[in-house]
């Protein structure tokens, strides 16, 4: 009989209610692959989408989870250039070319590009299948619960803002969802590129958080009109770029924010996706709008190395146990959450 491990999963799509722990067999690796013994795993929004139910297919039942560290405890055939025993963080960015055994490494650009814990399990387990080109070694002592929470956020947020935006020193910025795990990314992002940081939250503690965590200006959506107080404060200028991962209650009145040849990135549509867009002024101030998922791997190891060297900080809300995975999923849908929150086992 196989050996089996805990598990917080999903067999029918819904609530919060819907997770439950669980134990499955403890999956073995395959050509290519490498199973990590997870020590840690970080909750994304993109976990309550897959469990409330995409257009995708998603294995059942379902281990969410796409970001996730731990040590490499078993290797398949071709993997055996990862040592057992490596403390390692996974790129959570997949392309289907890996299984194919074509030979090419994951591409943002591929259309069967992917993700860990979405179409895939993923590391809310004791033990997880990787791609071996997946995994980057973490530094020694590196904590895993500061490498789970990095992954996802820092090189979506990376993308995002210096690949697609190409932000400068000396330009404004606004960050909507800025108290999320993307947006506090952004903001440490944006601030080291010498940008001036607007950000959108919602509810005093937060503002005061993320004034904290080096946002110049922070706007309480709850309290005043962003769109409004940005051409106050800008003096009519308004902004150069607009990071958005809100979508719906805030599209137009972030499009508003953007002076002439103002550029909006988004990533995301946390409030719904069908956001209304006044497309005179997209051609008066002659924006651009662009989309941006994730990052490819150089992205990742770039935006990972100023992680492990301290220029950028993962923001925790709270380390939980495997255990109390509803609990978390419940947490983040009610806007509870400032940071990331990390699952240990």
């Amino acid at each position: 009989m196989p050996r089996k491990m805990r598990a917080a999963l999903f067999a029918t799509y819904g609530g919060p209610e819907v997770v439950e722990m669980g134990k499955v067999p403890i999956p073995q690796p395959g050509p290519g692959e490498v199973r990590i013994k997870i020590e840690a795993a970080a909750m994304n929004h993109l976990d309550l989408w897959v469990r409330r139910g995409l257009p995708i297919e998603t294995p059942m039942p379902h281990i969410g989870g796409s970001d996730m560290a731990g040590v490499v405890d078993s290797v398949g055939t071709g993997a055996e250039a990862v040592p057992i025993g490596t403390r390692v963080v996974v790129d959570p960015s997949v392309s289907y070319e890996w299984y194919l055994g074509q030979g090419r490494g994951p591409s943002i650009d591929d259309p069967r590009y992917h993700i860990l814990g979405e179409h895939t399990q993923g590391g809310f387990a004791e033990y997880a299948i990787v791609p071996a080109s997946n995994v980057l070694e973490l530094p020694e002592d590196f904590p895993a619960e500061k490498a789970a929470a990095a992954g996802l956020v820092f090189v979506t947020a990376w993308r995002a803002l210096m690949t697609r935006a190409q932000l400068r020193a000396g330009e404004r910025i606004l960050i909507t969802g800025a108290s999320g795990g993307v947006g506090t990314a952004a903001i440490q992002i944006a601030v080291s590129a010498g940008a001036k940081v607007y950000a959108l939250t919602g509810g005093e503690k937060k503002v005061r958080l993320l004034e904290e965590l080096g946002a110049h200006v922070v706007y309480d959506r709850h309290k005043v009109d962003f769109s409004r107080e940005v051409w106050r404060e800008t003096a009519k200028r308004g902004l150069h770029v607009v990071f958005d991962t809100v979508g719906e209650s805030v599209w137009p009145q972030a499009l508003r924010t953007l002076g002439h040849g103002g550029r909006l990135v988004t990533s995301g549509a946390t409030t719904g996706s069908r956001g209304v867009t006044e497309i005179r002024l997209v051609f008066w101030k002659q924006l651009t709008i662009m989309g941006s998922t994730m990052g490819t791997p150089a992205e990742f190891r770039q935006v990972m190395r100023l992680v492990f060297s301290g220029s950028l900080e993962p923001v925790i809300h709270s380390v939980m146990p495997l255990d109390e995975t509803r609990k978390a999923h419940e947490m983040l849908e009610a806007g509870e959450v400032f940071g990331k929150i990390v699952l240990v086992p």
